[in-house]
């Protein structure tokens, strides 16, 4: 494939072996990090004194508002933009694309008297990372099988990393990426920005001050899928002209050829399996991190899920998918998934269970009639041996239960280090302060634990995980679901 440049990038105003211990040191990094104990600064990292010269990858739904966040930031100078998309309406974001995100950048450098900051726009990130050796950072935020092969051509140059949840497309690029960050010392930051919240603290501190005592039970829950994207349908027949604009080679990236439809994108591609992960991996890694932090997860060593399946026909077309099966093409319309973690140090075994598109755990009796379990967007419900606690997405809210017991709880004292913001910590970090809370060696194996949940899913089996070995020992035939395929021209 010939990597392009966008024709602005020249007007713009700036020139244009997996370890198999990995897994076990990133659970191990998950209990270092609840209490923040890593330090030390990055090779690459950029003077205390001097701006982070910053790139963005995907300038869409959510690249924008993370646009527009890094670009407020004194401590940052957005110097590139590359979106496949030059500019057009963005469902629920208004205008969108790399033309959009260049001339909002520039708009916002001339309005601080600042003209000389100008920023470019790439359409291919190969290209701008192989023209712009002053780049030291990049944040990701285009579709899940992007993030991993963004993610790692920028670790090869030694640019620090910010990458959106989730960290990857499959589980064996988490590892990779995991892995490949920590060699080289830089900076990273996954977007699953809960993590820096205040309630998220609370809710660890009074899981470890043994408020419900010891916790053996959770379960999680998001109303996702919903009307957010298709699920349970066939890939389309008809080929309708790629809109104007639009590169669709480089969209479509490593996955596998196919022609351009609207079914696909924006936004909509988390409802297909080639491009997007589903409801678990949407939400899970924000829904789930709360879990993982308070109980210090690691590796699970099983994982079984079902699912609600969708009458349909399947790829080839004109064939009946078989009845009770999980759609090739499309992720499930809800599901619940079930992971079993062993013993940790001094905590015990845990079940988590994980329930959406609309799937709910039963209600507790200690919640009183009319009150809401979680919130909009989800919410968890952790199940001690001395009671319950709940809170919303995002560790939001946390609650003892019942009301009573929340208003007869005398809190204990902060026991782990506030956030300055979870966007804040990365800028940080990148220019030599300590890491972010959700670095890789954090998000990693959160991530990881999503993946599996995933596999779960599309082999309808209950696995058992090998961490060190990365792959299930009663099922070799679920181990396809923990890898991508890359077509030619593209490599992790």
């Amino acid at each position: 494939m010939n990597m392009k440049a966008d024709q602005n990038a020249s007007t713009a105003g700036t020139t244009s072996s997996l370890s198999r211990r990995g897994f076990i040191r990133g659970g191990a990094a998950l209990a270092a990090f609840s209490a923040l104990s890593a330090r030390g600064q990055a090779p690459g990292a950029s003077p205390a004194n001097e701006k982070v010269n910053m790139a963005f990858i995907g300038v869409g739904w959510q690249g924008k508002y993370n646009l527009e966040v890094f670009l407020q930031d004194p401590d940052v100078r957005v110097v590139a933009v590359c979106d496949v998309y030059e500019e057009g309406p963005y469902v629920g974001r208004g205008i969108a694309g790399r033309e959009f995100g260049r001339k909002m950048v520039n708009d916002y450098y001339e309005h601080k008297g600042r003209p000389e900051d100008g920023c470019a726009a790439y359409v291919d990130f190969r290209q701008m990372l192989e023209e712009r050796p002053d780049i030291d950072a990049v944040v990701i935020t285009a579709p899940d099988h992007i993030h991993g092969v963004a993610a790692m051509a920028a670790i090869r140059k030694g640019k620090h990393v910010f990458c959106e949840k989730p960290l990857a497309h499959s589980l064996v690029e988490v590892r990779t990426m995991t892995e490949a960050a920590r060699a080289a010392g830089v900076a990273t930051q996954m977007g699953n920005w809960g993590h820096a919240k205040e309630d998220i603290r609370q809710l660890c501190e009074w899981i470890g001050d043994g408020a419900i005592g010891s916790v053996t039970e959770v379960h999680a829950w998001t109303n996702r899928p919903g009307g957010w994207w298709p699920y349970g349908i066939d890939r389309p027949e008809d080929e309708p002209p790629v809109p104007a604009g639009l590169d669709w080679d480089l969209w479509l990236g490593p996955a596998a050829q196919r022609p351009y439809h609207p079914a696909y994108l924006p936004f909509i591609w988390r409802g297909w399996w080639d491009f997007g992960s589903g409801a678990l991996g949407d939400m899970g890694c924000h829904i789930l991190d709360p879990v993982v932090w308070s109980l210090r997860l690691g590796s699970p060593d099983t994982v079984e899920a079902s699912s609600v399946k969708l009458p349909s026909r399947a790829t080839p077309h004109d064939t009946e998918l078989p009845k009770g099966r999980v759609h090739p093409e499309t992720t499930t319309a809800g599901a619940l998934v079930r992971w079993h973690f062993p013993a940790r140090e001094s905590l015990p075994p845990v079940d988590v269970a994980w329930y959406d598109g609309g799937l709910m755990p039963p209600r507790p009796d200690e919640l009183e009639p009319g009150r809401k379990m979680g919130d909009n967007d989800g919410g968890v419900l952790f199940v001690g041996d001395k009671g319950k606690l709940m809170c919303g997405c995002y560790g939001s809210n946390p609650e003892l239960l019942p009301a009573s017991r929340m208003e007869a709880y005398i809190k204990p004292p902060q026991t782990l280090p506030r956030s300055i913001g979870h966007y804040k910590e990365w800028v940080r970090a990148c220019k030599g302060g300590e890491p972010a809370c959700a670095n890789f060696d954090y998000s990693g194996p959160l991530t990881e634990i999503i993946m599996l949940g995933i596999a779960a899913i599309r082999s309808e089996m209950k696995l058992h995980w090998d961490p060190q070995a990365m792959k299930f020992t009663n099922a070799p035939e679920a181990n396809g679901f923990l890898a991508s395929s890359f077509r030619d021209g593209w490599r992790l």
